[in-house]
């Protein structure tokens, strides 16, 4: 048998699906672990995105907390200015008669005095 025999190449395509096959063997093992690596990443990116969810609502709770005591600040500062304006008002008009009690008594007019003396009576009691 000579070195070049058909008898003796005929081992070569053995080794090589041999060799194709275990290279086949070590793709698929470097693929599955490369999965198994990108899929431990992949947790760990939840992980974080989950953990980022969960601030950002907890900063939306806040936020909502902050801008309910704001309205309810400012429901409070609308009644306390009502309450202003109204206050006002009773001043303005008891002011108002006050003057006319002046004028009367001024032009010697005792009736109209008293008639508004009564008013302003009757205003100081409705306004309390």
């Amino acid at each position: 048998m000579t070195w070049f025999s058909s008898t003796h190449l005929h081992p070569l395509p053995a080794i090589k699906k041999r060799s194709h096959r275990s290279r086949i063997k070590l793709k698929k093992r470097h693929e599955r672990k490369e999965m198994r690596r990108r899929v431990v990443e992949l947790k760990e990116e939840m992980e974080e995105i989950s953990e980022e969810q969960k601030m950002i609502k907890e900063g939306q709770r806040q936020v909502g907390e902050k801008l309910e005591a704001i309205e309810e600040e400012c429901e409070q500062l609308r009644k306390e200015t009502d309450a202003i304006i109204r206050q006002s008002a009773h001043t303005q008009l008891r002011l108002a008669v006050m003057f006319q009690i002046l004028k009367a008594r001024e032009e010697n007019d005792f009736t109209r005095a008293a008639q508004l003396t009564l008013l302003l009576r009757e205003i100081i009691a409705t306004s309390r």
